[in-house]
């Protein structure tokens, strides 16, 4: 009797065994991929939980990381399934614990360097070049890279006389 009252009130957990559709990819043995019209589905034991488009790497990104940080899915078997760099993944999985989906989805600030080419420099190139000096002399006078002064020339910023 005491036996029959313990299994009553303490029920057996039931394992629920993960039945993918035909055509998923296992991740691992609770986690798998499907690619159906264009669009990524997880499924998580039998259940879809996520989607995204085929091409948004964002997303895709964003999916992952969570996973991988939820304990679902380890990094390794992320990188194995969906061939990328085990590098790349834990990189995204930094960005994830670090700034969550802001870290995926916001614009990031362009951190750019000071104009090389002032006005005052772009002046005294033109003068250079004009006179018929190499674009690399030119660029060693005035301290500054030749392609900087190529990009300029390409740009119509500065001209340079065709030898005739």
């Amino acid at each position: 009797m005491w036996r029959q009252e313990r299994l009553c009130n303490n029920p057996m957990p039931q394992l629920q065994l993960p039945v993918f559709p035909a055509g998923a990819t296992e991740i691992n043995r609770n986690v798998a991929v499907e690619c159906q019209d264009g669009m990524v589905v997880y499924i998580h034991g039998h259940l879809p939980v996520f989607q995204h488009q085929a091409a948004n790497l964002k997303t895709f990104r964003y999916y992952t990381s969570q996973l991988i940080d939820t304990g679902a899915a380890k990094a390794g078997e992320i990188a194995k399934t969906f061939v990328v760099p085990l590098a790349t993944v834990k990189r995204y999985v930094k960005v994830y614990r670090e700034q969550k989906e802001e870290g995926f989805f916001l614009p990031r600030e362009r951190q750019r360097s000071a104009t090389r080419l002032t006005e005052e420099i772009k002046l005294a190139a033109q003068r250079l070049l004009e006179a018929g000096e190499s674009v690399a002399e030119v660029g060693r006078r005035l301290d500054v890279l030749p392609t900087t002064l190529h990009k300029a020339l390409k740009s119509k910023r500065l001209a340079v006389k065709k030898k005739s």
